[in-house]
C-alpha cells in the first residue's frame, strides 16, 4: 500500500482543557492508524495484578452494598438499580429513578470503566467515585434513609459488620459510611471491559474490521477524539453541549438542562456537561444527559453539527458507528453475576 502524505492540524480545545495534534487526511497504513490511536487513546490491560487479601476484601464488600436492596429506606433502591448488568450498567431510562421513586433530572451513566475517568457525574458536582457513594446513602434520589445513624443500622441488621472487619482490619471501628463508600469505589475500579479496540491499540490489526478501521480513522480526523480521547474514550472533561447552536434546536428537548452553571453559577458554565465515555456504547442507549437520542447514528450525527459545525454524511456516521462497535468489551463477571447476600430479611422502612 502505498503510504499518503500526512498533514497534520493542531486543534485547541480550551473548553475541553487539552490540546490535541491529529491527522488531518486519512493514515497510509493501519500500523500508522494504530499508532495515532494509541497515542491519543489507552489500552484496558488483558490481565491485571491481583488484588492483596485486604484490597479483595474491600472489593467484595462493595460488590455486596452495590446489590443489597435492603440497605434503602423502602427495600427499593440500591446501586445495580440504575446500573443494570444487563444493560451494561445503565437502566435505558430517560430519568433514572431511587428511593420512593423520586426521579432525577438526567439519566444514569454507566460505571463500567470509571477507574479511567477523572469525572463522575454529569455536572461534575461529585469529586470522587467514593463522594457519590457516601452520598448516595442519604439522598431522596438514591437510598433515602434519613440520616447516617439510619443508614449504619441497615448495613448493621443486614449482617455486614464480619465484611467490614475483613475489609478494614485496622479499623477501630470498620462500619462506617466513609468505609462504605470506599469498599464501593473499589468495587466500581474493578470493573473494566476490554474490547478489540485494546488489541487493536496493541499491534492485532485484524482485531479491528475495515469498516471499524475507516470508522476510527474517520472518528479522529473529523475531530471526535478532541474531547472524546485518554482510555475511557472520554471521562476526562466538561464540555459546552452545543458549540455551534443551541443543542435543544436539533434534540427538541422541551425544558434545556442548564448542565454545570447550576452548581458553579457561573456564566462560562451554561450548558456545561461532562464528555461522557463511549466505551460500551452501542449498548447504552438512550444517548445524552436527557436520553434525546435514541439511537446511536441520530447520536454521531448530532455531535458532528452541534460540537464540530459539520454535517457529516451517511458514510461517515456508519463508520463511525462501527468504530464505537469496537468498544464494547465483556462485562466482569463480578459485575454479571449477583452476589450471595446474608440472610437477613428487609429491616423495613424505619431502623429498629
Amino acid at each position: 500500500m502505498k503510504t499518503a502524505r500526512i498533514r497534520f492540524l493542531t486543534l485547541s480545545m480550551a473548553a475541553c482543557g487539552i490540546f490535541l495534534t491529529i491527522p488531518k487526511v486519512a493514515f497510509g497504513t493501519d500500523k500508522e492508524l494504530a499508532k495515532t490511536a494509541k497515542a491519543l487513546f489507552g489500552i484496558i490491560p488483558a490481565k491485571t495484578a491481583a488484588p492483596d487479601k485486604v484490597t479483595a476484601a474491600q472489593i467484595e464488600l462493595g460488590r455486596k452494598i452495590f446489590f443489597d436492596y435492603r440497605l434503602s429506606k423502602d427495600g427499593s433502591t440500591t446501586c445495580v438499580r440504575c446500573h443494570q448488568p444487563q444493560f451494561y450498567s445503565t437502566d435505558r431510562l430517560p430519568q433514572s429513578a431511587g428511593f420512593n421513586n423520586n426521579k432525577g433530572a438526567r439519566n444514569a451513566q454507566s460505571i463500567l470503566n470509571l477507574k479511567y475517568q477523572d469525572i463522575v457525574h454529569w455536572r461534575n458536582d461529585r469529586t470522587s467515585i467514593e463522594d457519590q457513594a457516601l452520598r448516595s446513602f442519604t439522598t431522596h434520589l438514591s437510598f433515602g434513609n434519613s440520616s447516617e445513624k439510619e443508614a449504619l443500622k441497615r448495613l448493621e441488621l443486614a449482617g455486614y459488620q464480619p465484611l467490614f472487619k475483613d475489609a478494614f482490619p485496622g479499623s477501630g471501628n470498620p462500619l462506617t459510611l466513609e468505609n462504605a463508600a470506599a469498599a464501593l469505589g473499589s468495587y466500581q475500579r474493578s470493573l473494566t471491559t476490554r474490547a478489540p479496540f485494546d488489541q487493536f491499540l496493541e499491534g492485532d490489526i485484524k482485531a479491528l474490521s475495515n469498516q471499524a478501521k475507516k470508522g476510527l480513522n474517520e472518528f479522529i480526523t473529523v475531530g471526535c477524539a478532541s474531547c472524546h480521547n485518554g482510555t475511557a474514550v472520554g471521562g476526562r472533561t466538561m464540555q459546552k453541549f452545543g458549540v455551534y447552536q443551541n443543542y435543544w434546536n436539533l434534540t427538541k428537548s422541551k425544558n434545556p438542562d442548564k448542565g454545570r452553571q447550576e452548581i458553579s453559577k457561573k456564566d462560562e458554565d451554561l450548558y456545561v456537561f461532562k464528555v461522557p465515555s463511549l466505551r460500551n456504547i452501542n449498548e447504552t442507549a438512550p444517548y445524552f444527559h436527557d436520553a434525546s437520542a435514541q439511537d446511536l447514528e441520530t447520536a454521531i450525527r448530532w455531535m458532528g453539527k452541534l460540537q464540530l459545525n459539520k454535517d457529516l454524511t451517511d458514510e461517515q456516521v456508519s463508520l463511525i458507528k462501527a468504530f464505537l462497535q469496537s468498544l464494547t468489551g465483556e462485562l466482569p463477571k463480578e459485575f454479571r453475576m449477583a452476589p450471595t447476600l446474608s440472610p437477613q430479611p428487609y429491616a423495613g422502612p424505619e431502623p429498629l
